[in-house]
């Protein structure tokens, strides 16, 4: 075959190639996902990956390479050799993620008793398709390594000492490696997932993100504090949403030994009873401690759906229990008692026994009238 010929040969197989792959995304993003509405996202997020591969499919299916220069034949035959084993890695990476999209947007929007069962799922699953993509990545990096021939000598000689190889590297990628299991045990023992609502190192908020070797923790104000996930497994640190998003809250007021309990408690029955936040579970009002200067100490307690809830309704009942002691009691407000001390004797004679400088000084403290005392008698 001429040169001239092999060269429309080649042509002709990459247009027929991207016209196949033309015609596939247009029947996943049309017919099919009417029925099946992953088939969109498939061929949204794989079709840059499909045309690549197709292309280098079949340039290294029907490349000429008697036709090309000295030497040229082996380079081409290499480079596709790499470029094919890449674009191929790139598209399973590719359908593996549009695939598990769809389940992980389902399992996303979750709520009520299941919300807790398809955050364990979520994270689960995030976490295998990151080692899913982690694993193609390196076996694709060391196959198109092994397409060298200097390299497969290398790897022949690491094979045969691939015990003490085995050991430094385990060694030099210990903190890796603890992390990589951290992250597993997180997931698979059901300890930590996303959305879980934590307390750690004194700082309240969300898992964001959690990761293979790290975990992401959203703030109250939005700040973002990163962990190593092996902290999670060393550490104490508080699970607020484990078996369940639903909380207690509780309100601490002082006030007066002459608050009414009895009214202060029903009022705040039928405050909650209004309350869209407050889910009806429990409440309480109690008398917990007896301060000094006459104060006592009360704790209200009332249930919500997830901390954020808690934490608005807990303001909400503060802010009127206060309201209510002071517009109805405001004799019950706090105040604080100080006993006045007796005042000294304005005669000028000294108490028997008390000191001469006592009576020196009483006598030159001024009277009611506004007059010096006059000096003491039988000093």
């Amino acid at each position: 075959m001429s040169a001239f010929w092999a060269w429309i040969v080649l042509a002709t197989a990459v247009a027929v190639c991207v016209v196949v792959v033309e015609a596939v995304r247009r029947l996943l993003a049309g017919r099919l996902s009417a029925r099946w509405p992953a088939a969109g996202n498939v061929a949204r997020r794989c079709a840059a990956p499909a045309f690549v591969f197709a292309v280098v499919a079949s340039l290294g299916g029907a490349m000429p390479y008697e036709h090309l220069w000295d030497g040229g034949q082996q380079v081409v035959a290499h480079a596709l050799r790499i470029a094919v084993i890449g674009a191929t890695a790139w598209l399973v990476l590719r359908i593996i993620y549009a695939l598990t999209d769809p389940p992980l947007d389902r399992l996303m929007e979750v709520g009520g008793d299941r919300n807790r069962r398809a955050r364990r799922t979520r994270t689960q699953m995030l976490l295998l398709r990151r080692i899913g993509a982690v694993v193609l990545i390196v076996l694709a990096v060391g196959a198109a390594l092994f397409t060298f021939p200097a390299v497969r000598a290398i790897g022949a000689g690491v094979l045969a000492s691939a015990g003490l190889a085995g050991v430094v590297v385990g060694i030099a990628a210990k903190p890796a490696v603890g992390n990589l299991l951290a992250g597993l045990q997180l997931a698979f023992g059901d300890a930590l997932r996303l959305d879980d609502v934590v307390v750690a190192d004194g700082q309240w908020g969300r898992v964001e993100e959690l990761t293979l070797s790290y975990v992401v923790v959203r703030l109250w104000d939005d700040r973002r504090m990163i962990f190593p996930v092996s902290y999670f497994t060393e550490q104490p640190f508080e699970n607020w949403t484990r078996h369940s998003t639903r909380l207690y809250g509780s309100v601490e007021l002082a006030v007066d030994w002459s608050v009414p309990l009895d009214e202060l408690r029903e009022s705040l029955h039928a405050y909650l009873r209004g309350h869209r936040l407050w889910d009806g579970r429990d409440w309480a009002l109690q008398a917990t401690d007896v301060l000094p200067n006459g104060l006592v100490k009360l704790r209200a307690i009332m249930t919500a759906a997830d901390s954020s809830a808690t934490w608005d309704l807990r303001c909400d009942v503060r802010e009127h229990l206060i309201s209510y002691v002071r517009t109805h009691h405001p004799d019950a407000l706090p105040r604080f008692r100080t006993d006045a001390p007796d005042a000294p004797p304005q005669t000028g004679q000294s108490e028997p026994g008390a000191p001469a400088e006592s009576a020196r000084a009483d006598a030159s403290r001024p009277s009611e009238g506004g007059r010096a005392n006059g000096p003491v008698r039988g000093a």
